[in-house]
């Protein structure tokens, strides 16, 4: 039993995270968030009852910050989620991208490699530094081929650019100053609590709402898909099992373009909340809500991740069936409307954003 300080706790895969940590270890947990629009008390609502978690309220860019935190709590270790991660938003305001996810990270690897060079020689050797990072690091596939730890990289947005940026600096403090660093590189994540601008929370909400359900190009767009919970099991075993200075490529093996994705959206709802009873609808189906938009500036084609380095040495599979876990993320957002309706209050009105 040791101290986590997580990071983005507050956040989609962060607040994931806190509760499967606290579902699956005897840990204490410090979660740490600035609160921004995608992050959340109302996420954390539950963990916040358990006496083993602690909240504190800041930016991973505060320096002085930073350096209280960990004087005060000794973590065993650091798990990074902090980050602006939504493409679109990247491309209107590309500056809180790079204050966050390059500035901040190296400021927080400073404060941890000032408190770990500090540690006696044990705990200094069993402390981590785990990174969470994306797939979208290594740019755009063709029709074939998938990524690994290998694939160089070609960030194609400022987001992926900010990300890859991180990374580098996260290896580099491996390598110069010795700090036990891992690194995760994850596909998209689906699952509960993800602040409605991304794509399957969008399209669900909007399909109750009887709002289009605009697809960017002509929706051939492939991305591989994976439960949040499989990934915050992933971290988990990374940290516990990774060999320090290593990468871990952690995806799902569920590729799909993104029209299949709203269609397999559609025919949910329609399952949860039939279209003859929802009076939000004027059209006799949900998938005559979907309207073919602009495509994104920079739009990647393909992703698709090889987990085979996670699954060969650390033996991690995901739990979860796609149609299945889909199903039940469906479920979930249809019975949290209020969650829902109170992280999307004064914040954002699901218009679109990442015009260029």
């Amino acid at each position: 039993m040791g101290t986590l300080l997580i990071t983005g706790g507050a956040g989609f895969i962060g607040s994931n995270l806190v509760q499967y940590a606290l579902d699956h270890t005897a840990d204490h947990l410090v979660i740490v968030d600035a609160l921004t629009y995608a992050g959340s008390l109302l996420s954390l609502e539950r963990p916040l009852t358990d006496p083993r978690v602690t909240f504190v309220r800041a930016d991973i860019g505060d320096r002085e910050a930073m350096a209280r935190l960990f004087a005060a709590h000794r973590p065993a270790a650091v798990l990074n989620l902090a980050a602006e991660t939504h493409v679109d938003r990247s491309i209107d305001g590309p500056r809180r991208f790079i204050d966050t996810n390059i500035v901040g990270t190296f400021v927080l690897l400073e404060a941890a490699r000032e408190f770990v060079g500090a540690l006696a020689t044990e705990a200094r050797d069993a402390f981590r530094f785990l990174h969470v990072s994306t797939d979208e690091v290594y740019g755009t596939l063709g029709p074939g081929g998938r990524f690994s730890e290998e694939t160089p990289y070609a960030p194609s947005s400022p987001y992926a650019a900010s990300k890859a940026s991180a990374d580098h600096l996260v290896r580099a403090y491996f390598h110069t100053y010795g700090l036990p660093i891992l690194i995760t590189n994850c596909s998209n994540n689906y699952g509960p609590f993800q602040f409605p601008e991304k794509l399957i929370p969008l399209m669900l909400l909007n399909a109750l709402e009887g709002r289009p359900l605009p697809i960017y190009g002509d929706g051939g767009n492939v991305r591989d898909w994976l439960h949040v919970e499989d990934h915050c099991a992933g971290i988990l075993l990374v940290l516990a099992k990774g060999r320090v200075g290593e990468k871990y490529n952690v995806g799902g093996g569920n590729e799909r373009t993104n029209l299949e994705i709203v269609d397999r959206i559609c025919d949910a709802v329609e399952g949860l909340r039939p279209a003859r009873s929802n009076p939000a609808l004027s059209v006799s189906g949900y998938r005559e809500l979907k309207t073919f938009v602009a495509d994104r500036p920079g739009h990647d084609r393909r992703y698709a991740i090889d987990a085979s380095k996670i699954r060969r040495e650390l033996g991690w599979a995901p739990r979860h069936v796609f149609e299945e876990g889909l199903a039940s993320t469906a479920r979930w957002y249809v019975d949290h409307r209020d969650w829902c309706e109170q992280v999307q209050q004064g914040r954002y009105d699901r218009t679109r954003l990442g015009l260029g």
